[in-house]
C-alpha cells in the first residue's frame, strides 16, 4: 500500500501463526515413556466443541466455527493463545504429583473449560452476524447473474471466484482509549472518568470522530478510506453494531460487520478486491482527538486515543 495510505497493515511478527495456530497444545515434556506417547498422538487433542467461559458466561463453540472468526477477533480473546489442558489419562502412582503442572486428575481438553476475559455480548453479535452472512451467501447462489458472473471468473480471477461463492464480511473494530483533564481538583476522579465513558459511548456513530479529524486536517487519504468504506457496504450515519465500556478500565470496544457488495446495478468488485488484501492480515489506523465537554455542569477537557482496526472474513 501507498505511503499515504490511512491504514496500515499489521507488521508480521517473528513468528506467524494462522487462526488455528492460535489454539495449541501445551508443549510435550522432554522425556516421556514411548508408548505413553503414542497413546496421546492418537488421542483427539483438539475437541470439536470448546467450552469457554466468557467473563461468568458459559458458551460452547464448534472449532471450525472459533477458527473462522476474525484474526483481529481471536488475538483480542487469547492474547497469549488458547492452550489445551493435557488428556485425562491413567498414570503412575509416581507421576501423579506432576505432569506438566498437570495432576493426573484434571480434567481432558474434552471437559475443560476456558477462562476468556472477552465480552460475551461482543462475541454473540459476531456470531449471529455469521449466521446471517451464511444465510445470504446460500440465497445468493440462487441468483441468476452471480451463477453468469463465476462462469466467468473462474477464468478470469481466482480472487474473483473467491469473492462470489462465499460471503465477503467487512470487519471494523474500535478500541477507545480515554484520558479526563479536570480544569477543578476537588472533582472526584472515578466519577467523572465514568461520566465520561457513558459519555462516549453514547456518540455511536462510526465516522464521526474520523470525519473530525478529516475536517481538522483535510487529510485526503483518509476521507478516501470512508468514501471506499461506504461503497463497499457500509453507510455514512452507520452506527456501531456492539458497543461497551470495558469493566475497570477507560476503554471502549466497538465491533461493526458488513457484508461486502459484490454484484448489483453498481460495479463494486474493484473496491472488493482492494479489500481481499485484509482477508486475515487486519491493517491498522491509530488516531487521537481532544474536545472540551460539559460533564456534571463541568467542564472539562477530553482526550481520545482511537485505534482502528480493519480485516476481511469469509463465510
Amino acid at each position: 500500500m501507498s505511503s499515504e495510505s490511512p491504514i496500515v497493515q499489521v507488521p508480521e511478527p517473528e513468528e506467524t501463526y494462522s487462526n488455528e495456530n492460535l489454539i495449541y497444545q501445551a508443549p510435550p515434556p522432554q522425556q516421556q515413556d514411548q508408548d505413553d506417547m503414542d497413546e496421546f498422538d492418537n488421542h483427539d487433542a483438539i475437541p470439536q466443541k470448546l467450552k469457554l467461559d466468557l467473563r461468568g458466561t458459559r458458551m460452547e463453540l464448534d472449532r471450525d466455527t472459533l477458527v473462522n472468526l476474525p484474526e483481529s477477533l481471536l488475538i483480542a480473546m487469547f492474547p497469549n493463545g488458547l492452550v489445551l489442558a493435557r488428556p485425562s489419562e491413567e498414570y503412575e502412582d509416581e507421576d501423579e504429583e506432576d505432569y506438566d503442572g498437570l495432576s493426573r486428575h484434571s480434567v481432558g481438553v474434552d471437559e475443560q473449560v476456558n477462562l476468556v476475559d472477552f465480552d460475551p455480548a461482543c462475541l454473540e453479535y459476531v456470531l449471529q452476524f455469521y449466521t446471517h452472512a451464511a444465510i445470504v451467501r446460500d440465497q445468493n447462489q440462487q441468483d441468476a447473474e452471480l451463477q453468469r458472473l463465476l462462469t466467468a471468473s473462474a477464468v478470469a480471477s481466482p480472487v474473483y471466484y473467491t469473492l462470489l461463492t462465499k460471503q465477503p464480511i467487512i470487519v471494523l473494530r474500535e478500541e477507545l482509549e480515554y484520558f479526563c483533564l479536570p480544569t477543578d481538583k476537588k472533582l472526584d476522579a472515578k466519577h467523572l472518568k465514568v461520566a465520561a465513558g457513558l459519555h462516549l459511548k453514547e456518540h455511536d456513530h462510526i465516522f464521526d470522530a474520523l470525519q473530525k479529524n478529516i475536517s481538522r486536517e483535510n487529510n485526503v487519504a483518509e476521507q478516501h478510506l470512508i468514501d471506499m468504506l461506504c461503497d463497499a457496504g457500509f453507510k455514512r450515519d452507520d452506527t456501531w453494531g456492539y458497543r461497551e465500556i470495558e469493566p475497570l478500565k477507560t476503554t471502549i470496544v466497538s465491533m461493526a460487520l458488513v457484508l461486502l457488495k459484490t454484484i448489483g446495478p453498481d460495479n463494486h468488485m474493484a473496491t472488493a478486491q482492494k479489500l481481499f488484501l485484509f482477508w486475515r492480515k487486519p491493517a491498522r489506523k491509530c488516531w487521537w482527538d481532544g474536545n472540551s465537554v460539559e460533564l456534571d455542569d463541568q467542564t472539562i477537557r477530553l482526550w481520545a486515543r482511537r485505534t482502528w482496526t480493519l480485516e476481511l472474513a469469509l463465510v
